[in-house]
């Protein structure tokens, strides 16, 4: 998530602070599970496993509680956040769309959208506003677009229908990662131009696993792909290249998530926290963290 200009490993309730080498570390505690981390200004909005969404003051450290007990939250498990140019955030959750504009709910799912099943597992949103939707069940997913109005299912092009991830590139371009499986050879990545889509898996590419995780683009038009089993793979639109464990810092070759700072620094979360200079690699974890 391109805002994210620090990956944060949180869990929320009373900061704890230590100080790691010239960084500083706070801790939120309480025991929950975090699945989605969006930065707003000030604030933080983090979705959990089970106990919903909490909105985090950076300044003051005070949270807001959102669940299915005080707010329109269709589930307290939520699975993605996104803001859009409105400050409206759309939450994902394992039983539908959410929409808060501070004020207002609406909550969207297979009876009132295109939406194949309720559990949103990646949303991302142009510019001009289109929400792009990704949803993933065990024996279900697919993906939708919707400007407001409409809503556009796009499943049938995708190279498999669990929706892992999904990022817009800086020519309006959207990359879609599913989770695929090597074995029977399906999944693997996606480009949309609004026109074309292009499919790019293990058999015609260098990319290095049909499942793909993760996916941040860089300010020069670059992707970055986290799979589960293969690495991390660096895409240029031409070039590959895939840092794994034989050939790089990364400890694991499970990448979870992805973050890149304005800078251009990578932070790739898998067993442990890992920064990416372009050229250094820096390992956080239990013992130095």
């Amino acid at each position: 998530m391109k805002n994210l200009t620090i990956l944060l490993i949180i869990i929320f309730s009373i900061a704890d602070t230590v100080i790691s080498q010239d960084h500083q570390w706070i801790n939120y505690n309480n025991g929950d599970y975090i699945t989605a981390i969006a930065q707003e200004g000030d604030h933080i909005w983090i979705g959990t496993a089970e106990g919903g969404l909490v909105k985090i003051d950076k300044n003051t450290s005070l949270s807001e509680f959102y669940n299915k007990a005080n707010s329109g939250i269709p589930s307290n498990y939520i699975r993605s956040i996104a803001i859009d140019g409105n400050g409206a955030k759309w939450i994902g959750t394992s039983e539908g769309l959410a929409m808060y504009d501070g004020t207002n709910w609406d909550v969207y799912n297979v009876d009132n959208s295109a939406m194949r099943v309720n559990s949103v597992s990646a949303i991302a949103i142009e510019e001009n506003g289109v929400k792009w939707i990704g949803t993933h069940e065990i024996y279900g997913g697919g993906l939708a677009s919707f400007d407001g109005v409409i809503w556009t299912d796009y499943t049938d092009s995708l190279p498999w229908y669990q929706v892992t991830s999904i990022a817009i590139d800086i020519d309006g371009t959207k990359w879609v990662g599913t989770r695929g499986d090597s074995y029977y050879g399906y999944g693997g990545l996606a480009s949309f131009d609004g026109t074309d889509w292009t499919i790019y898996n293990p058999s015609n590419s260098s990319l290095p696993s049909f499942y793909v995780s993760s996916i941040s683009i860089d300010d020069y038009g670059t992707k970055w792909i986290g799979t589960y089993f293969a690495g991390l793979a660096e895409f240029d639109g031409s070039n590959w290249i895939v840092y794994d464990t034989s050939n790089s810092g990364l400890p694991h070759n499970d990448i979870s998530s992805i973050a890149i700072e304005n800078d251009g620094t990578k932070w790739i979360g898998c067993n442990g926290l890992v920064k990416f200079d372009g050229a250094n690699w820096v390992v956080y974890n239990e013992s130095n963290s």
